[in-house]
C-alpha cells in the first residue's frame, strides 16, 4: 500500500481512445518526489527531442504531488507539462483551486495524454471509468461556458474541471488552462497544447481518500506550519489583498513596470492598487482547497464579475499599458479567464506594439489601423479580441511577442521584453537583482516563480549572512550573495511544486524549509525522503532540466536580459541610476551550480 500518493499512472491515447492505469513506480517518485519533478523527468524520458510542440505526439502531461489533497495547508496545486509551443523548450504552468486534490482523490498521481482526438473531446476521470466523451458541443463555447454546460451534462455540480477556451481552440500560442473558472495555468502555452490535441476539457470526480504513514505526526506537523502562518506578520495583509498588494509595494520602491518598464513609478497607482480594488469592487474572499489565507477576491462591476485578478494581470493591464481605470483592468481580467489567454505574454506583446508607435518605428497601420497608445482601453480592448480569435493582426500577435518582433525588424526586437521566448512578468529586475538573475536562467524563460526569490525585498540582514555569507543577499539593490540567494530559492520552489504547494506561503512569507518538508514526506509517504536524499533528488532534477533545454537547442547566450535592464538605468525614484551585470551573476549562478562556463551540467 503506498501512504500520500494515490499510487496510478493514468496513460490516454486521444487519437485511438485507449487509456491505461499504471502501478506508481516508487522509485521514480523516491527519484523526483511528485509534481512539477517527475513531470519533467517523465517528458524528458518520453519525448524526442525534435518533435514539434503542436504535434500529437508531444505528451501533455498533468501531475500532483505526494502531499496534494492533505491536511497540509495550501496543498492544492496541480501542474501541466509539456514542449511549449511558445517558447520550444520546456513548458509547465501550475494552479492551485480544488482541481489537483479531486485528481489525487480519484486515485492518479499523473495523467500522460497524447494524440489528437478526430473531433472535440473531454476526458472523463473517476475512480469506476476513465473515458474520452464527445465535446463537440463545447468547441466555441469559453470557459465558464464550458464549465457550467458539463456540470448539466453531467448532472453532478461538484465535478472538477480544467478548461480551455477559444484562444486554446484557435492555437494562440499562450492559451491558458482553467479550473474553478478563474485559477490559471496561465504560462508557456499549455492550452494551446490542449487545443492542439482537440481536447477542450477535463473532468474529475474524487471519492477516495490520502492515507498517512503516521497520521498523527502528519497532523502535528501541519499544525505547526498552520500556526506559523497566522502568525506570520504579513498574514492579515495578504488575506485582504493577495498578490495586488504588491502594486503598491513595488512603486514605493521605484520597480513597478510603468509604460512598458520605461519608469518604475506609476503615477495614477492609487487608482488601480489592490487597496482600491479591495476597497470598490471586492465582495468577498475566496480560497483554495484547504488554505487558511482565503487570498483570492471575488469582485462585481457594473459590467462583469470573477474571481482575481492576481498581481500580474492587475499590473499587465493597469500600469505596464499606461492605463488607469481599474473598472476596465477588471473587464479584462474576467475576459482573459473566459478566453483562456495568459495576461503576461498578451500584455507584454501590447506594450511592445505600443512602444513601437511611439518610437516611430511602426505605426497604426501596421496594426490594421488601431490606434495603439498608452491608456487606449478601446482599441487594446479590440486587440485582445483579435488575438483570440486570430484575426486581422491578432494572427501575428497570437505567435507572441518574440515572433512579432521578429516579423517586424526594424530594430523592434530591443523593446521585445522576453526570455527564450517567454514573456517578462511584472519586476524591474534594475531593482531586484535576484529576480533579475531568475528570468535570466529559469528553465521556462523569463519567469520569476523557478526560483521567487522574495527574501532579498525583506532586509534581514543578520538571517542573510548565515544564510547566504553576506548580508547584501537581502538588499535588493545589491547583486552580492544574489547567485547563492537564487541558487537555494530555485531548489525550495523545486520542492513546493513537488510537493505541491502555493509558492506564496510556503516559500514568500517562508513558511516551508528542507528538513519540515522532510518530516511532512517522511510522516506522509513512509519514504526515506531525508534532507539530503530531498536536496539531492532537486540539484539531480534541476540538471535534468537543463540538459532537456539544451536537446531543444537552448545555449547559454539566452541566459540574459533585455537591453534596457543592462544599459538603460531608472530614472526616477529610490531605485533610480540602478542597471544589473546579469553576465556576472549568471556566471556566478554557473559556478555554484557546477556547471561548465557555457551553463552545461558536468554529471
Amino acid at each position: 500500500m503506498t501512504h500520500g500518493y494515490a499510487g496510478k499512472i493514468l496513460r490516454v491515447d486521444l487519437t485511438t481512445g485507449r487509456v491505461k492505469a499504471e502501478k506508481l513506480d516508487l522509485d521514480l517518485a523516491l527519484q523526483t518526489i511528485g509534481g512539477r519533478g517527475m513531470n519533467s523527468t517523465r517528458l524528458s524520458l518520453e519525448l524526442k527531442k525534435d518533435t514539434d510542440p503542436l504535434s500529437p505526439e508531444n505528451p501533455l502531461i498533468l501531475g500532483v504531488g505526494p502531499l496534494t489533497g492533505t491536511y497540509l495547508s495550501a496543498s492544492a496545486y496541480f501542474t501541466f507539462t509539456a514542449r511549449s509551443p511558445l517558447t520550444g523548450i520546456l513548458g509547465d504552468s501550475s494552479a492551485g483551486g480544488h482541481f489537483g486534490p479531486e485528481l489525487k482523490h480519484a486515485g492518479y498521481d499523473q495523467v500522460i495524454i497524447t494524440g489528437r482526438s478526430e473531433r472535440p473531446s473531454y476526458l472523463l476521470i473517476t475512480p469506476e471509468k476513465v473515458e474520452v466523451r464527445d465535446a463537440s458541443a463545447l468547441w466555441g463555447k469559453d470557459i465558464w461556458e464550458t464549465s457550467s454546460a458539463l456540470r448539466k451534462m453531467l448532472r453532478d455540480p461538484s465535478v472538477q474541471i480544467a478548461a480551455i477556451g477559444p484562444a486554446g481552440e484557435h492555437l494562440v500560442k499562450y492559451a491558458t488552462i482553467a479550473c474553478n473558472n478563474s485559477r490559471m495555468c496561465g504560462r508557456t502555452g499549455m492550452g494551446c497544447i490542449m487545443g492542439s490535441k482537440n481536447l477542450k476539457a477535463i473532468v474529475v470526480k474524487g471519492i477516495g481518500m490520502v492515507t498517512m504513514a503516521d497520521t498523527l505526526k502528519f497532523l502535528n506537523l501541519c499544525k505547526e506550519v498552520d500556526r506559523k502562518i497566522v502568525s506570520h506578520p504579513e498574514f492579515e495583509k495578504r488575506k485582504n489583498l493577495g498578490t495586488t498588494m504588491l502594486m503598491t509595494d513595488l512603486n514605493r520602491i521605484g520597480i513597478l513596470p510603468t509604460r512598458h518598464f520605461q519608469q518604475g513609478i506609476f503615477e495614477h497607482v492609487d487608482k488601480v492598487s489592490g487597496e482600491t480594488l479591495a476597497k470598490r469592487f471586492k465582495v468577498r474572499n475566496k480560497s483554495c482547497f484547504n488554505c487558511n489565507v482565503h487570498c483570492s477576491r471575488y469582485y462585481v462591476t457594473k459590467e462583469v464579475e470573477g474571481e482575481g485578478p492576481e498581481f500580474e494581470t492587475l499590473c499587465s493591464y493597469s500600469s505596464r499599458l499606461g492605463i488607469d481605470n481599474l473598472a476596465f483592468t477588471l473587464k479584462v481580467n474576467a475576459y482573459l479567464n473566459r478566453m483562456g489567454m495568459d495576461s503576461v505574454s498578451s500584455g507584454e506583446a501590447i506594450g511592445w506594439a505600443i512602444e513601437c508607435v511611439e518610437k516611430g518605428l511602426l505605426s497604426k497601420e501596421d496594426f490594421d489601423g488601431l490606434d495603439l497608445r498608452w491608456g487606449n482601453t478601446k482599441a487594446i480592448e479590440k486587440l485582445l479580441t483579435l488575438i483570440v480569435t486570430r484575426q486581422g493582426i491578432g494572427d501575428a500577435f497570437a505567435e507572441g511577442t518574440r515572433s512579432l518582433a521578429q516579423r517586424f525588424g526594424k530594430k523592434t526586437e530591443e523593446y521585445a521584453f522576453h526570455v527564450k521566448g517567454l514573456d517578462m512578468i511584472c519586476g524591474d529586475p534594475r531593482g531586484i537583482k535576484a529576480y533579475g538573475l531568475t528570468y535570466a536562467i529559469a528553465s521556462r524563460g523569463g519567469d520569476h516563480l523557478r526560483a521567487e526569490p522574495f527574501f532579498e525585498l525583506t532586509q534581514r540582514y543578520e538571517e542573510a549572512e548565515k544564510r547566504f555569507g553576506t548580508r547584501e543577499a537581502a538588499n535588493r539593490l545589491s547583486e552580492k550573495g544574489k547567485a547563492a540567494l537564487v541558487d537555494y530559492s530555485e531548489r525550495l520552489a523545486l520542492l513546493i511544486d513537488c510537493l505541491t504547494m502555493c509558492k506564496n506561503i510556503g516559500l514568500c512569507m517562508d513558511i516551508l524549509d528542507f528538513e519540515t518538508a522532510s518530516e511532512l514526506l517522511i510522516s506522509g509517504t513512509g519514504l526515506r525522503f531525508t534532507p539530503d536524499r530531498i536536496d539531492r533528488v532537486l540539484k539531480d532534477q534541476i540538471d535534468r532540466d537543463r540538459k532537456m533545454n539544451i536537446e531543444f537547442g537552448m545555449d547559454s547566450s539566452q541566459d540574459t536580459l533585455p537591453k534596457r535592464f543592462i544599459r538603460q538605468p531608472l530614472k526616477q525614484g529610490p531605485t533610480r541610476g540602478s542597471v544589473i551585470n546579469i553576465h556576472k551573476l549568471v556566471k556566478e549562478y554557473y559556478r555554484i551550480k557546477g556547471w561548465s562556463e557555457k551553463g552545461v551540467p558536468k554529471n
